[in-house]
């Protein structure tokens, strides 16, 4: 069965052209020299990414990967100015970025609801033969042509906003803790990755307060280089101001799983090691006071550690209140603009992207286009 979690599309995007300024003489029967009169073209549509919290996929773009704005109209007779073609607004989730894909360039970014971010701009309409006319140019017999659309291949990611991010090996409990701490209802199953899609959830925590919780996929070992489901949705974890590592209790050598865990993520974004990190030692309904004991030495000692048991409830108070005061330290505190260099970091399939594609040129300069009778050039500018 095909998952309805999309977050990543690729779609074609073009604006309008500009609508051509009109070439008319102003022609009545008492006016023999009623003088230029003909007007501008209309700008062509603009494109636009809108921030909208009630969208949680880029599902509705999956089969929608065309999207042209309307060209404006062109210029009439007695100064009639052109249509402007219809702007075009799609909406994406909070936390989407987009790309060239033709060069893998950062775009924009839409991190909040309602924002409203320019992908491509119209163009713009051509003037009329009317404002060409001067005193030493009475008929000018030109006109404006409108500029032409801009066309850009674009790659749309979705980067989940969440405080907290868990990251571990498949099987290690995120799952069930996730369903423990807040009201998400993931699927938990005995086999390797069971989740198969990133999912959110909210913790309530004292006082009415809460915070947000992330679960991704497991990561394995070679994750950032393409093996497991880790390289598609390690970008899930990259804006979360907090990193929470889930190792079992049972494993062989939790410090070597915490270290490659903590490779993985270095590898892929050298950005994400700068983040605050907590370590739980989860299923530890398995183990007794005394090997909990004996784990301690072997623990690293420059990030906190919590055991916990999401089947028991034990140590889930205290999690929450590390992860608490992890999240509200002054060094934690989340920016109101991102790091641009997290922006703008390209994964391996945004570099296959632009091997793939050519550079496009630049567009054409505007010019002007001269009448050489002007009567033909009349019934054609009436005609349209």
């Amino acid at each position: 069965m095909e998952s309805n979690f999309i977050d990543y599309v690729r779609i074609l995007c073009r604006s309008g052209k500009g609508g051509k300024g009109s070439l008319h003489l102003k022609r009545e029967k008492f006016k023999p020299l009623g003088g230029p009169d003909g007007g501008d073209g209309g700008r062509g549509g603009h494109i636009y990414l809108r921030g909208n919290h009630n969208v949680w996929t880029l599902l509705h773009l999956k089969y929608q990967r065309h999207i042209f704005a309307e060209h404006g109209g062109n210029g009439g007779k007695e100064k009639c100015h052109g249509a402007d073609g219809k702007d075009i607004y799609i909406d994406v989730p909070c936390g989407t970025v987009a790309y060239d894909a033709r060069t893998g360039k950062y775009v924009c970014d839409v991190k909040e609801d309602g924002q409203v971010v320019m992908l491509l701009e119209g163009g713009r309409g051509g003037h009329g033969n009317y404002q060409f006319r001067t005193s030493t140019n009475q008929a000018p017999r030109f006109a404006q042509p409108g500029e032409p659309m801009k066309e850009m291949l674009v790659v749309l990611e979705l980067k989940l906003l969440a405080d907290v991010g868990l990251v571990g090996f498949p099987n290690a409990g995120k799952s069930t803790l996730m369903g423990f701490l807040s009201n998400a209802r993931p699927k938990v199953a005995n086999y390797p990755f069971t989740t198969m899609q990133p999912s959110l959830g909210i913790v309530p925590y004292r006082d009415d307060r809460s915070f947000v919780l992330a679960d991704i996929p497991g990561i394995i070992e070679g994750a950032s280089e393409g093996k497991g489901l880790g390289l598609r949705f390690l970008r899930h974890i990259e804006r979360n101001s907090l990193l929470l590592f889930l190792i079992p209790a049972d494993t062989h050598d939790i410090k070597k799983e915490y270290d490659i865990l903590l490779g993985e993520l270095g590898k892929f974004n050298p950005e994400m090691l700068e983040k605050h990190r907590v370590l739980a030692i989860t299923k530890c309904d398995l183990i007794d006071e005394d090997i909990i004991a004996m784990l301690r030495e072997t623990l690293p000692d420059d990030v906190p550690c919590v055991f916990i048991s999401s089947i028991t409830g034990m140590g889930l108070t205290e999690l929450k209140d590390v992860l608490w005061d992890e999240l509200n330290q002054q060094s934690n505190k989340l920016q109101s603009a991102i790091d641009e260099q997290i922006l703008v970091h390209r994964d391996k399939q945004m570099d296959a992207l632009a091997a793939e594609c050519k550079d496009e040129g630049e567009g054409e300069d505007i010019v002007f286009v001269e009448g050489d009778d002007i009567e033909d050039i009349d019934e054609g500018a009436d005609k349209e």
